[in-house]
């Protein structure tokens, strides 16, 4: 009896180790390479870079203070998180950047597993909003943000289990943007504006 114990209890340490190495596989599939777009801080009027991998984000959660409503929410929702990337370009004038240089990112995000529930597009050079989300299984395990404008690009990644109605109070914490849409049960309603 001893020995089917000690079998039973080696067999699961070792599913476990696997069950955490195939999330943690799947969760680095959820990160996309913004870096490749920092060739365009240099014909930007302003930058703003965020990189805050999981072991930043687990810091960054031990200064929120549970006490305060805000920060207690938060904190929530950074605990399951790996990573929150962030670049965001505000160019002098139009045309600073090709909007075809977002292709190839967009060819990543049409990869199995991504799913595109937000697509915004004005055909009068105003803003174009993406937004893909990972799936696995019925869970979401990262998600990329692509606003492009003639003047502004923002580009957000996400990685790690993701609650959609926690992760619209994110918008403008941590380096995140507000955008004029909030995420809600997977659809995108108009931001009700303050």
């Amino acid at each position: 009896m001893k020995v089917f114990w000690l079998v039973t209890k080696k067999a699961f340490g070792v599913w476990f180790l696997l069950a955490t190495c195939l999330f943690s596989a799947h969760a680095q599939d959820a990160k996309i390479p913004l870096e490749k777009f920092d060739y365009l801080a240099n014909k930007a009027e302003e930058t703003v870079e965020v990189a805050l991998d999981e072991r930043l984000l687990q810091l960054a959660a031990k200064f929120l203070n549970s006490k305060d409503p805000t920060q207690a929410k938060i904190k929530e929702i950074i605990v399951g998180l790996k990573g929150v990337y962030v670049r965001v370009f505000k160019f002098t004038k139009q045309g600073e950047y090709d909007l075809k240089e977002l292709d190839s990112l967009r060819a990543q995000l049409r990869a199995p597993g991504w799913q595109k529930i937000v697509a915004v597009r004005n055909n009068r050079g105003g803003d174009n909003v993406d937004v893909h989300l990972l799936m696995q299984n019925d869970n979401i395990a990262g998600m990329a943000i692509i606003a492009a404008d003639p003047r502004e690009l923002t580009l957000v990644n996400i990685v790690g289990m993701i609650d959609l109605e926690k992760l619209s109070q994110l918008q403008g914490q941590l380096g995140i943007p507000k955008f004029d849409f909030e995420l809600s049960g997977g659809k995108s309603k108009p931001r009700n504006e303050d």
